[in-house]
């Protein structure tokens, strides 16, 4: 068992979808998973794990931003043994092509955190990125399924709200949408030598401002949830 994780050895999986928000870690295993078996409620982070299509899989919340996912990935690791890790997750579209209830999938992840700086220290730009057999994996599952699909930058923000920051120059140098974790997963799963990758839902747009009603992000949600359990069940 693990500081922040209340799990026994054996309750994960060796993949593991990741949402940042713990409910919906608990709509994805209530509604796509069977044998389903809740195996941490620590601090109301759940996590759960079940089968899907006869092949194992767990969904632990993560928690906002790239501090809180760094505590629930690195332990999942350390202590659990987990080989692969997928974030479920929204995302703003920062171009005016992005739309609304596309799936986007995270080649590699720009951001303002200093969590690259201080594991590399001064003078290297570490570049984050996915792992590329899991994002190929992932495109062609969204392709097979007729879900709309992006790929591309993403912008790790450190701050939700930050006016300071040129969102455009970001979008005009191909980042192509923000959220607030996606640098801290890659960064942890290049450490560890695990795969790992970003699965997201455009709900709104920054540059449009258009977003997402219940019914759209209903559905959109939906669709994002089942590239990810076909992407982590594919080998």
């Amino acid at each position: 068992m693990s500081t922040h994780i209340g799990a026994k050895n054996g309750e994960i999986a060796e993949t593991v979808l990741f949402p940042g928000d713990p409910l919906r870690a608990k709509f994805i295993a209530e509604n796509f998973l069977e044998d389903v078996v809740q195996y941490s409620s620590v601090r109301n982070m759940f996590g759960f794990t079940g089968t899907y299509k006869g092949h194992r899989i767990s969904v632990q919340g993560s928690g906002m931003g790239i501090p809180s996912l760094s505590i629930y990935a690195t332990e999942l690791i350390k202590f659990y043994g987990v080989k692969t890790i997928i974030r479920v997750g929204t995302a703003g579209g920062m171009r005016e092509d992005v739309k609304i209830g596309d799936v986007i999938l995270g080649q590699g992840s720009t951001t303002d955190s200093a969590v690259t700086a201080n594991t590399f220290g001064a003078g290297v730009h570490y570049a984050p990125i996915s792992d590329f057999e899991l994002l190929d994996r992932a495109y062609h599952v969204a392709q097979d399924m007729s879900v709309p699909v992006r790929v591309g930058n993403i912008f790790a923000a450190d701050r939700f709200y930050n006016d300071e920051l040129d969102m455009k120059k970001l979008a005009d140098y191909g980042c192509v949408a923000t959220e607030m974790e996606s640098a801290g997963l890659f960064l942890i799963g290049a450490k560890y030598n695990i795969k790992t990758l970003s699965i997201l839902t455009c709900s709104d747009n920054l540059v449009t401002g258009e977003s997402a009603s219940s019914k759209e992000r209903e559905q959109s949600f939906t669709d994002m949830m089942k590239v990810s359990l076909e992407t982590g069940i594919r080998g």
